[in-house]
């Protein structure tokens, strides 16, 4: 199937900076959206950033000017970068794709989550 490989992470003070990848591997035709969530203890899960095959962008607010979201297409990879964080942006980061994939059953369209990554932001 599809499987998606997350690293960096971590602590940090506030006002630093952490960068976060994710690479996607397995059975892959196509890969569509790529994208950061992030779940705060006792919050749902957000989209944190995202990015379309074709390079189009979107952040949430709370992020926007901070953070920065890429792809590299040849590797099957996103980014994020981070920037000014602060204690509200501490959470797990989730990673998440929707692939054109191959399965036993032919070719299927699949969301795919990561298994998260924390990042902790002291003040």
């Amino acid at each position: 199937q599809v499987q998606l490989a997350e690293s960096g992470g971590g602590l940090v003070q506030a006002g630093g900076s952490l960068s976060l990848s994710c690479a996607a591997s397995g059975s892959i035709f196509s890969i569509y959206i790529m994208g950061w969530y992030r779940q705060a203890p006792g919050k749902e899960r957000e989209l944190v950033a995202a990015i379309s095959s074709g390079g189009q962008k979107n952040y949430a607010e709370s992020v926007k000017g901070r953070f920065a979201i890429s792809r590299d297409n040849a590797k099957n990879t996103v980014y994020l970068q981070m920037n000014s964080l602060n204690s509200e942006d501490t959470a797990g980061y989730y990673c998440n794709t929707v692939v054109a994939a191959s399965t036993g059953e032919g070719q299927k369209y699949l969301e795919v989550w990561g298994q998260g990554t924390l990042v902790t932001v002291s003040s």
